[in-house]
């Protein structure tokens, strides 16, 4: 395994082995390690009390961060008829039908996040095998199946994000860039954790935040203390 470089062994003294902290200490240290020449993303790593080999506990959601995640989102809605003109006055990127189904069974996938009306899913829904295992699939329970195509585009161009827990029982989340101000991190890590803290299945029994993780993309991890997150969850799901 490579050796670390200077910048990430400098922000590595920054933490204490072993301990973890709360979450303003955490966003605290992030902002005190060393930058890189790009701005990093900030995400967290939320471990989770639950039996993903189950059915009933999955955990998968979305939520509006309030200070988006610092990413220009590219957008693509399939539509048809007077929905085309709503999607593009909403500020969707690219929008249409047969034409992008092609193009994307050619190789094309420029965008971030995809769109759908249910009335087009038939045609959409050839591309399943393409971008499902790419999470670009548009799916209900995420909301990115509706006829409210104004109301979707809006949000995610704000900043709305979709979370899922992966096989391990682990959601990684970003929540912003290493430029945003300590209130701006804090206040969207607060909305996350209230969301994913709704989110909790019925079924799930014990402890349910297991362990929480701070890090920028060149930068070690920063444990927070899931223990130390209840007011902050409070405000985040008020």
């Amino acid at each position: 395994m490579g050796q670390h470089g200077k910048r990430y062994r400098e922000a590595a003294k920054l933490i204490t082995p072993g301990q973890m902290v709360d979450p303003e200490t955490a966003v605290a240290l992030l902002k005190r390690m060393p930058g890189t020449k790009f701005d990093q993303t900030v995400g967290v790593s939320i471990r989770l009390g639950i039996d993903t080999k189950q059915a009933d506990q999955q955990v998968r959601g979305t939520v509006v961060l309030p200070h988006g995640t610092g990413k220009s989102v590219r957008l693509l809605v399939f539509a048809k008829g007077e929905k085309v003109k709503e999607a593009l006055e909403a500020g969707a990127d690219y929008v249409g039908l047969e034409e992008y189904v092609e193009k994307i069974q050619g190789g094309w996938l420029d965008f971030d996040v995809a769109v759908a009306t249910p009335d087009v899913m038939n045609v959409a829904g050839r591309l399943g095998r393409v971008l499902g295992p790419r999470g670009l699939m548009p799916n209900p329970k995420a909301g990115t199946v509706t006829f409210d195509l104004a109301r979707a585009v809006r949000e995610i161009k704000a900043g709305k994000i979709e979370y899922r827990v992966d096989k391990a029982g682990i959601l990684h989340v970003p929540i912003g860039k290493a430029s945003f101000s300590e209130q701006a991190l804090l206040e969207n890590f607060s909305v996350l954790l209230g969301a994913v803290i709704r989110a909790k299945p019925a079924a799930s029994k014990g402890q349910y935040l297991r362990s929480i993780t701070l890090s920028a993309t060149m930068t070690p991890g920063i444990a927070i203390d899931p223990s130390k997150t209840a007011a902050l969850a409070v405000a985040g799901a008020a």
